[in-house]
């Protein structure tokens, strides 16, 4: 027994170090690090060279739930207030009503390709209704892509926050088919009101408890975290034994202790950011472990058909509807539809069947297996690609400066933060008397080539400078934007290519434009500013990288100051290839 305890933790801690380095294949392939993860597991089975024989559903079913509640918050850890205020409501649209579509049209594909009942198709579609964040953003942050605000900020929250709705659905199916009753149409209602109001509830009240704890409980530095964590899963597990949506409570808490101005919270982001990373390999490589690769060839065909009706024709359906309401661009929509990955939830649902002792519940979890598999592959290859292909990434040139922060012993309101002075930032030649800086923030030093200068001298900036500040806690990413790159000092071909050989105020009137460059544009509109067209274009909340189309001409949003547009891009239009919104 003590061998096989040994030999156990040897074989785990090697999986996970494969697991780890994998990320390295990944980056140079450009694969889905998830999927690497997935195949190693595969490996590793019963099937594989590791021969492990992991057949527990139960295990499987709570390894699966702590860690996606850990992943989950996690991701409401690291949301930004900004992120939600830009595309909170397009994407609680595509995280409700886009999963139901979804959902719907997956399970009709799937009850005809199989013969089921369209209870069962149904259920199907609903385990595979929901999008995994890690796949999304990890494929994005591989890929070097600066995503344009809006579409980022959609993708963001949608797959931080769909997740309750799918598990909502696939739960009260789950129940429908397993009681000889069924449930009826206003059982699921109340269902949904009670998984979602406890979840809402909870989630709000967690969220107000575990800040105000930080602020008045007295521990040692390194506990923090561990308190936060332990909290999280605390409120998870409530929240679920109650009836409610667990996973909606996390992921709020999540997102209201992120945004909350603490000592330690960059500590206690790291810590579950590396936490989150263990689960995703724990996760991955236990659902790897767990299918038996000789049993899918059966299943290929039918998975493939209900994968391609998922990509190509139910989330594209879903994606356009959910957002009609916010008037997305058409390449914004594109993108957010290919982006739809399928990942770790799906899989963890299509264990309900089996634990609930569903019939065709091998089945269910062999074609959900395989669907998560195929959009991995297909999806997850080609996202780069397509971001540059739709026009929504912008230069990578334009990503906020790095920077390093560290808490004063003396002081634990104040931070010590070194910032990177990065090509094409616009303090680049300026003197460090002209800093814009808060009254919150006072400059130490001057750092160049490893040698530190006081900052009193009279020194200009430098690319590959390194800046020293003492500011108040919680500033530090608001004056990185001080040092990041500045589209004034874009390379001419990069700018060009992006924005256009001109630049023009946002106040330019869209009359007097189309008389200078020749093209008609409608009396109703011929009084309204640049800046004015394009924010009405755009709901309201236009972003950098928006751009419109005219008979000859090409405008793209350049620059943005407190959300209004201050600068614009012109690009003459060459050829009827460069088309609008």
């Amino acid at each position: 027994m003590i061998e096989q305890t040994y030999q156990f933790v040897f074989i785990g801690a090697v999986l996970f170090l494969f697991a780890v380095f994998a990320s390295i294949v990944s980056r140079r392939l450009g694969a889905p690090l998830l999927l690497i993860f997935l195949l190693l597991g595969m490996l590793a089975g019963e099937d594989g060279i590791g021969g492990i024989q992991f057949n527990d559903i139960n295990t499987a079913f709570l390894i699966g739930n702590l860690a996606l509640a850990i992943i989950i918050f996690d991701g409401g850890l690291g949301a930004r207030m900004e992120t939600f205020r830009q595309s909170l409501r397009p994407a609680l649209s595509l995280a409700t009503v886009g999963v139901i579509i979804t959902a719907g049209i997956t399970g009709a594909a799937a009850s005809y390709v199989l013969d089921l009942p369209w209870q069962e198709g149904l259920l199907i579609g609903a385990i595979v209704g929901s999008t995994d964040a890690a796949a999304v953003f990890g494929l994005i942050k591989n890929a070097g892509l600066n995503l344009k605000d809006r579409t980022g900020a959609t993708l963001e929250i949608e797959s931080g926050s769909n997740d309750p709705m799918a598990i909502f659905l696939t739960i009260t199916l789950v129940e429908a088919l397993s009681s000889p009753k069924g449930l009826g149409g206003w059982l699921l209602f109340a269902e949904l009101i009670q998984q979602m109001g406890l979840g809402l509830i909870l989630g709000l009240l967690g969220g107000y408890i575990i800040p105000a704890a930080l602020k008045k409980v007295t521990l040692p530095v390194s506990l923090y975290p561990l308190m936060v964590f332990a909290a999280a899963l605390t409120l998870f597990g409530g929240t679920s034994f109650i009836g409610g949506s667990g996973f909606l409570a996390v992921y709020i808490a999540g997102v209201m202790t992120g945004t909350t101005s603490f000592l330690y919270m960059n500590d206690i982001r790291r810590f579950h950011d590396g936490i989150a990373w263990l689960s995703q390999i724990g996760m991955f490589l236990m659902l790897g472990l767990l299918v038996t690769p000789s049993l899918l060839p059966p299943i290929i065909i039918p998975a493939l058909i209900v994968a391609g009706v998922l990509i190509f024709i139910a989330r594209p359906i879903a994606v356009a509807l959910a957002l009609i309401p916010f008037r997305f661009p058409w390449r914004d929509q594109v993108f957010v539809s290919w982006c739809g990955l399928r990942g770790a939830v799906p899989i963890i649902l299509a264990l309900f069947p089996s634990l609930a002792g569903l019939e065709n519940a091998h089945i269910f979890f062999e074609l959900v297996f395989f669907v998560v598999l195929t959009s991995l592959v297909i999806q997850g290859w080609t996202i780069a690609p397509m971001a540059r292909w739709l026009k929504v990434d912008l230069p990578v040139a334009l990503k906020l400066a790095g920077f390093r922060s560290t808490h004063l012993p003396s002081n634990p309101h104040k931070d010590l933060v070194v910032y990177q002075v990065v090509a094409g930032s616009s303090v680049i030649g300026k003197s460090l008397a002209t800093l814009a800086l808060p009254d919150s923030a006072h400059l130490v030093a001057l750092i160049r080539d490893e040698i530190p200068l006081s900052s009193n001298e009279d020194k200009t900036l430098e690319e590959s400078d390194q800046v020293v500040i003492i500011a108040t806690t919680g500033i530090a990413e608001k004056l990185a934007e001080i040092f990041s790159p500045s589209i004034s000092r874009l390379p001419s071909e990069l700018s060009s290519r992006y924005f256009g050989d001109f630049s023009i105020r946002a106040n330019s009137a869209l009359g007097d434009l189309a008389v200078l460059y020749g093209f008609d544009v409608p009396d109703d509109i011929k009084h309204l500013t640049v800046g004015e067209h394009i924010t009405q274009k755009f709901n309201g909340r236009p972003v950098v990288g928006d751009a419109l189309t005219f008979p000859k001409i090409k405008l793209t949003v350049k620059e943005t100051k407190n959300g209004e547009i201050s600068l614009v891009g012109l690009k003459l239009k060459q050829d009827s290839a460069d088309d609008g919104i």
